[in-house]
């Protein structure tokens, strides 16, 4: 569904998006609306989830025509151009939540704000829609003079929420507990909100499911994840698998995932640059096997700029 009553003087999210992600902006309820820090209002356009048990997941990112998302050693790389930029900062503000992992936000200290979208009229009484930052660091890496929190201290954006795994006796001595404690409270004292999650006793990773679980009882009802590269083959695995031919399953253990037991990511949404990273380059799919690799149908192609953008639903 198209925007076919906005306010025709403010500037509107790609048609490309709001078909996608089924949506329709009004007056009422358009991305530029921003009620500062408190919960997202019901008013808000958001992409609906088909379960209340978790937000809608859109994973996005863009990558070289290799497939590389990142330089050598996770180096920050400007892959998309300022067409499809603007078109995910848009994105952003049709999301309640934004996600990156610790890797990218220590690499590249994101603002994951709306800065390059286009000025609102003069005298207009509102900024536009910021999603909640949300950083996933299991062991609280991040850094209190981030950029995430000095904006929320400036007041140029949310507060962030940092999600890490609780400390337990069975798995930590005293002197790390401790150290995570003054970890965790120098983080509050800057800004943040700690968010504790449950981690995987042998693995000690936070899982997928888990954290979409309590981000929905904290009031998330759509979540944007932009990386980085073991972010997004975390959720690449968390999604309903593609089928293997009988034929070619023989001697393989069943993932016992089917598509009618969960749905973890709903929409895909990748930028294609016309570059080539390189073999150093970092990809996302590196270690991501055939058998889990998930399943997704092309539903449309749009053309920002020199970029290609590819969208994508669960199947």
């Amino acid at each position: 569904m198209s925007a076919t009553t906005a306010d025709p003087t403010l500037p509107q999210p790609p048609a490309f998006l709001l078909d996608l992600f089924r949506l329709s902006v009004s007056p009422e309820s358009h991305p530029s609306i921003y009620y500062g820090d408190s919960d997202a209002s019901s008013n808000q356009p958001s992409p609906a989830s088909a379960t209340p048990l978790h937000p809608f997941v859109t994973l996005t990112f863009a990558q070289s025509l290799d497939a590389k998302i990142a330089g050598a050693g996770g180096r920050q790389l400007i892959l998309s151009g300022k067409e499809s930029m603007v078109m995910t900062h848009w994105m952003r503000t049709l999301h309640d939540a934004i996600l990156v992992g610790i890797g990218t936000a220590a690499n590249d200290d994101p603002q994951l704000n709306t800065r390059h979208l286009p000025p609102l009229p003069t005298g207009y009484a509102h900024s536009y829609r910021l999603p909640r930052p949300v950083i996933l660091d299991t062991n609280l890496r991040l850094s209190p003079d981030c950029k995430l929190l000095k904006n929320y201290r400036a007041g140029r954006g949310r507060r962030p929420w940092v999600v890490c795994a609780p400390q337990t006796p069975a798995r930590d001595d005293s002197a790390s507990t401790e150290a995570f404690a003054r970890r965790a409270a120098t983080l509050q004292a800057a800004g943040a909100r700690v968010v504790e999650v449950a981690a995987d006793d042998t693995t000690g990773l936070i899982g997928v499911e888990d954290l979409l679980i309590v981000l929905r009882e904290l009031g998330v009802r759509s979540l944007m994840v932009e990386g980085g590269a073991r972010v997004i083959r975390s959720f690449l695995e968390a999604a309903p698998v593609k089928p293997v031919p009988a034929q070619e399953n023989l001697g393989r253990e069943s993932s016992g995932r089917t598509g009618a037991e969960k749905k973890i990511v709903d929409a895909l949404v990748v930028t294609v640059a016309p570059t080539i990273v390189g073999e150093a380059g970092v990809s996302y799919s590196s270690g991501l096997l055939e058998d889990k690799v998930p399943m997704f149908e092309h539903v449309r192609t749009g053309v920002f700029g020199s970029d290609a953008v590819l969208a994508l639903v669960s199947r």
